[in-house]
């Protein structure tokens, strides 16, 4: 059974003795405590207070140092006269400049170039303000104008959730790839009335032997993979030489293509790369048009040393492995002269992969495109990783926003007691407040380029992030709190400059007053239809007309079991053969049977499944699946995701958190229910797809008809990867 939200408890908790070190911790944003249950405090250890404070930068190492970081801190926190970024909202005047003392002059170079001397009136952007107090005091501080709320969903609408590398058709080259998004997104877009089309992150993977299939722990974030290019897409491979080697190539995709599609093969990430980078270094030979080398200018123009950094460090890894830390000393800075030199004797290597930037860059406005020229009224929804891999090219290039020595997890609670360790190191709050928060803006623009809407996984990461020091087990760590509304300001601007949606993925251990903030802001929520119960009444699934309004209700997501498994009980044996089950497997199986019996019976009683009281014997597992689609229809959510595996049956999670090798993640392709792989060409023609997409269809109102409004604020559980 899924785990049922927990929250923080409110002020009434127990309280944990401050100490000078915690206070200290306090100060600079480290939580001496959590609340892992409404009853229970606990606090951090010192050891991980010590190793947090010291990764910001801050000797907490002896009583003598504490007391001196204390001093100091208290002592600047006096004499500071703005924080360095100060938020404006919707054009109010911040507390922070209204506060400032009498006579304070302030000087406002804003983005557009204009100077101003009052922070009133001022356009949307990131502005440098620098004041001047009467006592001769001074301070230069960014100011974020931001817009209230983001843009909110254009009526309600439905769209279907996929893994793009699972989605194969009869041109890929043995993993989906963005020549089969842009074709998803025009068929299911013309064809079945879909405003949106949600995909796994795009993002860079760290190259190796063999690379880490999860979309979740990337090299970058900023920059897409190329392995999702759709070669014969490419306007140059036309002309490539050598066709004979091309049609070598292409023949050898087919038959890995076919080993995935009916021999039973995985999705081999590795295999595919490979084959697909040796037809881009001939397509790469092809020399550019005059149109397209002033578009490709452009883009190095725009990217800048954020681009360069990037394919430095691709090039890099092609001689000395993709784990910069073991690189030659001068290696390790990506402003050293050493770096330079490099950069200058691999440059032809350093411009074939922002030459694959660009190309990837113009295959997703391709999908984007075709996604709105299909009537879409969102289009692509991306979604953002929590953070990157430690090896990768972003933590090589922007080392002084990461905390060196931390890695991003989860404290213990009632269901994992041991916590967990997602490998990802954090971004320094400070470093980020002190640089008008440039890497992320920088980021969130990138993605936003192409994107109707963006999924952030983990958005409670806006506010705090469990931190724990290398080494030692998730146990040992403590939250560190970051500026949410700096972050969340951000977040506004650049989305409403994007014309863009931004859905939270706020599932499981929330603190008090999150979902309601980012509601506030526009936010939407994700509520996931198997965690929707009265966790603070009687336990009972939730009606529909109780459920939030500004969110994504789906049935599932790929850290879950699919609808039909659910349904069968299919993913409690999957987990017994995989000895991941807590209590025995009788009971696993009843508790399961349990739960999806209470749905079953509310889906009777609202007339949604025509079948016996308690249970669907005589009912077929489609017919359960389309009632499924059919609350979520009654809810007022004014996003409805049909997970793509759903719609013919697929029963094999994509991801199994807990699981490594004993699972294949990532690396399943879209299945039917005796686990046959479809081509999304056969997807198409599915009779039992377009039976689901009618139920959905004749309640969403298609791709941007108006839905309900209100329903009330409830979240669900997590399955963390």
């Amino acid at each position: 059974m899924a785990p049922r939200r927990s929250a923080d408890p409110p002020q009434t908790a127990p309280q944990v003795p401050q100490t000078p070190l915690s206070r200290l911790a306090e100060l600079h944003g480290v939580a001496s405590s959590y609340s892992p249950s409404p009853d229970r405090t606990v606090a951090a250890d010192d050891t991980a207070l010590v190793a947090t404070l010291a990764a910001l930068g801050v000797d907490a190492s002896s009583p003598d140092a504490v007391s001196a970081a204390l001093a100091a801190r208290e002592a600047g926190t006096r004499e500071r006269l703005l924080p360095p970024t100060v938020v404006c909202w919707g054009g109010q005047v911040p507390a922070e400049l209204a506060g400032l003392p009498d006579g304070t002059r302030l000087r406002i170079a804003t983005e557009q170039g204009e100077t101003r001397a009052s922070a009133e009136q001022l356009p949307p952007g990131v502005h440098a303000l620098h004041a001047t107090a009467p006592d001769g005091r001074t301070a230069d501080t960014h100011l974020v104008v931001a817009p209230a709320r983001l843009p909110t969903p254009p009526g309600r609408t439905y769209g279907l959730l996929v893994q793009l590398y699972s989605l194969l058709s009869r041109r890929s080259w043995g993993m989906g790839d963005l020549g089969d998004l842009s074709e998803l997104t025009a068929w299911a877009g013309r064809a079945l009335g879909a405003g949106f089309v949600q995909v796994n992150p795009l993002h860079a993977a760290v190259p190796g032997a063999p690379t880490d299939p999860s979309p979740y722990r990337p090299s970058s974030r900023r920059f897409a993979d190329p392995v999702h290019l759709r070669v014969e897409d490419i306007p140059e491979f036309a002309y490539a030489d050598e066709p004979d080697r091309l049609r070598t190539l292409l023949e050898r995709a087919e038959r890995l293509r076919e080993s995935v599609l009916h021999k039973g093969a995985l999705i081999d990430r590795d295999a595919v790369w490979e084959f697909k980078r040796e037809a881009l270094e001939l397509v790469r030979a092809v020399p550019l048009g005059p149109g397209r080398r002033a578009a490709y200018a452009d883009f190095l123009a725009e990217e800048g040393e954020a681009l360069e950094d990037h394919a430095t460090w691709c090039a890099l890894a092609e001689v000395y492995g993709s784990d910069w830390h073991t690189w030659p000393q001068g290696l390790r800075d990506p402003r050293s002269s050493e770096t330079a030199r490099a950069r200058g004797e691999l440059m032809d290597r350093v411009d074939f992969h922002t030459r694959l930037a660009w190309l990837t860059d113009a295959q997703l406005a391709t999908a984007q495109r075709s996604a709105r020229d299909a009537g879409m009224a969102v289009g692509l929804v991306h979604d953002l990783a929590v953070g990157v891999h430690p090896d990768g090219a972003d933590a090589w290039a922007q080392q002084e926003y990461f905390a060196a020595g931390m890695s991003v997890g989860a404290p213990p609670d009632a269901f994992n007691a041991r916590g967990q360790d997602w490998g990802l190191p954090p971004w320094r709050p400070d470093r980020l407040a002190a640089s008008g928060y440039a890497p992320y803006r920088r980021l969130l623009r990138a993605l936003f380029r192409h994107a109707g809407a963006l999924r952030i996984d983990h958005v409670m990461g806006l506010f705090r992030l469990w931190w724990i020091p290398q080494g030692r087990p998730p146990t040992e760590g403590a939250y560190v709190r970051y500026d949410a509304e700096a972050m969340l300001a951000i977040l506004a601007l650049e989305a409403s400059r994007a014309g863009a949606l931004v859905i939270g993925e706020d599932l499981g251990t929330v603190e008090p007053g999150v979902r309601e903030t980012l509601q506030a802001r526009g936010v939407l929520g994700t509520s996931v239809l198997w965690f929707e119960r009265d966790w603070d009444g009687d336990g009972q699934p939730l009606p529909p007309e109780r459920w939030r309004a500004d969110c994504l209700a789906t049935a599932t997501t790929h850290d879950l079991p699919p609808t039909a498994a659910r349904l069968t009980g299919d993913h409690v044996e999957l987990r017994d053969r995989l000895g991941l089950l807590t209590g025995s497997l009788e009971e696993e199986r009843a508790a399961a049977a349990a739960d999806t019996g209470e749905w079953l019976t509310l889906l009777t009683r609202l007339g949604l499944l025509h079948c016996a009281s308690g249970g669907c014997p005589a009912v077929s597992e489609e017919a359960e699946i389309q009632a499924v689609h059919r609350f979520l229809l009654r809810t007022p959510a004014r996003m409805i995701g049909v997970w793509l595996p759903d719609a013919i049956g697929d029963r094999r999670p994509q991801n199994l958190p807990g699981t490594w090798d004993q699972y294949p993640n990532w690396r399943l392709p879209v299945a039917d229910a005796e686990g046959r792989p479809v081509t999304l060409e056969e997807l198409a023609a599915s009779p039992r797809l377009h039976a689901l997409i009618e139920v959905v269809r004749a309640r969403s109102g298609g791709g941007g008809g108006g839905g309900d409004r209100g329903g009330g604020d409830r979240g669900g559980g997590r399955a963390e990867r």
